[in-house]
């Protein structure tokens, strides 16, 4: 079973420009909360406070910010591509433009950081980052994440 949600295209976002890494959290918090039912502030200041700790941005123009959803029962992503990259203070100072926003319960830190490792080590590998960035429909991006959740089932 996976250990996190990618349930359908919707999760997958495209996003012509965001003018700064606040106005990207801004963004992915209002997508989580309607997803999770959950208040948009609240994980907006969470980002926040994760970001703190250390740049989400581990490199090649991508990033995995990431939060705690106290109501929810299992972890779930949102994959964002942005059109024109943004300024994210990532480790090789790259501008960022592949973001996928992990969403995790309050309580199961495991969880979360199986999720975590899963999704870094696959947007680590460049091939699948260009197809990513290749990709012109939310479908074809739905397509290539749930191919790699069903190869990391298998």
């Amino acid at each position: 079973m996976s250990e996190f949600e990618f349930p359908s295209p919707a999760f997958v976002v495209f996003v012509d420009a965001v003018d700064s890494k606040s106005a990207l959290f801004r963004l992915i918090a209002q997508h989580a909360a309607e997803i999770a039912d959950a208040d948009a502030p609240a994980l907006e200041r969470q980002l926040i406070a994760r970001e703190k700790l250390g740049s989400t941005g581990f490199g090649d123009g991508v990033a995995i910010p990431h939060g705690r959803i106290e109501s929810l029962e299992k972890p779930f992503g949102i994959f964002f591509r942005l059109e024109k990259s943004v300024d994210y203070d990532s480790v090789d100072d790259l501008p960022v433009d592949c973001v996928f926003a992990l969403f995790s319960p309050e309580a199961d830190g495991a969880a979360h950081l199986r999720a975590l490792a899963r999704i870094s080590r696959r947007l680590r590998d460049g091939n699948f980052v260009a197809k990513l960035r290749g990709a012109r429909s939310t479908d074809a991006v739905f397509a290539l994440m749930t191919s790699f959740e069903a190869a990391d089932a298998a």
